[in-house]
């Protein structure tokens, strides 16, 4: 399968050419922002015009870059792109999206005469962080979008595109699990902290984004009742919380493990060298054997960064 970049602004359309040089051509697709607002916080919400993102359908941005593509020799457009935000849990959405992609294509084959084979719907498909919480169906979602996308075109009078979306946080987001060792448990009048060996930089979504893991004591069985308690990062700032309020056994002490289910997506990722903590290790687990992927990074990796002055 061949590479197709993707342009989100009119200004990169020279670069590229620049780069692929005389005689060269490469595919690319046109990010759309389609007017539509999804997402679990609004910092990851992608698909509106107050978004850095992509070109707009309301002010002809997106068609008027796609006639300048067109009139690029050494560019190739073979379809549209569209990511309207992340931890989406409905279906809807997704929909609207899709009708105004499909209107979009049919523009261009109206004004061009070009038919584009390829439409990319993004991702963004919401998990459950907690028991209870929504999750995107994502056999709904392909059905509904097939339906949509068939009817779509049928009207349109346009052949159906590739159809492509982008399930990285609802494939990953499940298959990791992050575990942190307990280092101090702390009574502040009602309040009870439990502080473990991460935070915030290894994990910054719940300051950044306001998501609420639930994690559980691992590596040995408790008979002691459940008291709620607030899980803690080991940084110098109020906000490094990993989660409030979440019910763990009464008999939590220094050198337990807790893991936190539904870490795999968008959390490595992220991690920073915030307090010089370094970045943990990564470990692939299948079928009972463990297989470390990536070590735990030093002291001494951030020392061998310095030149002096």
């Amino acid at each position: 399968m061949e590479w197709a970049g993707g342009l989100d602004n009119p200004s990169e359309m020279a670069r590229i050419a620049a780069a692929v040089g005389p005689g060269g051509r490469q595919k690319v697709m046109v990010r759309v922002v389609p007017g539509v607002s999804a997402g679990g916080h609004d910092k990851i919400r992608t698909g509106t015009e107050d978004q850095k993102f992509g070109l707009s359908l309301t002010d002809g941005g997106a068609q008027h870059t796609i006639t300048r593509i067109l009139g690029q020799p050494r560019l190739e457009l073979t379809g549209l792109h569209c990511h309207i935000g992340s931890q989406i849990t409905e279906v809807k959405p997704y929909l609207v999206a899709l009708r105004r992609m499909i209107g979009l294509m049919a523009r261009v084959r109206d004004a061009h005469g070009v038919v584009l084979p390829e439409l990319d719907m993004g991702g963004g498909h919401a998990v459950a962080y907690r028991p209870g919480e929504a999750a995107l169906d994502l056999t709904s979602l392909a059905r509904r979008l097939r339906t949509e996308l068939v009817d779509g075109c049928a009207a349109a009078g346009l052949p159906v595109p590739r159809l492509a979306v982008e399930p990285g946080r609802a494939v990953v987001g499940p298959a990791g699990v992050a575990l942190y060792q307990v280092l101090t448990v702390k009574h502040t009048g009602e309040k009870v902290f439990v502080a473990v060996d991460g935070g915030m930089s290894d994990n910054p979504r719940p300051a950044l984004y306001g998501v609420r893991y639930a994690p559980r004591l691992v590596g040995r069985h408790s008979a002691a009742g459940p008291r709620t308690a607030t899980v803690v990062g080991r940084h110098c700032e109020a906000g490094d919380v990993l989660a409030s309020d979440v019910r763990l056994p009464g008999d939590v002490r220094p050198g337990d493990l807790l893991a936190v289910p539904v870490a795999g997506a968008c959390r490595l990722s992220m991690a920073s060298g915030y307090n010089l903590v370094g970045r943990p290790a990564v470990v692939a687990v299948h079928e009972g054997t463990a297989r470390l992927l990536v070590r735990r990074e030093t002291l001494d990796d951030y020392r061998s960064r310095d030149i002096g002055i």
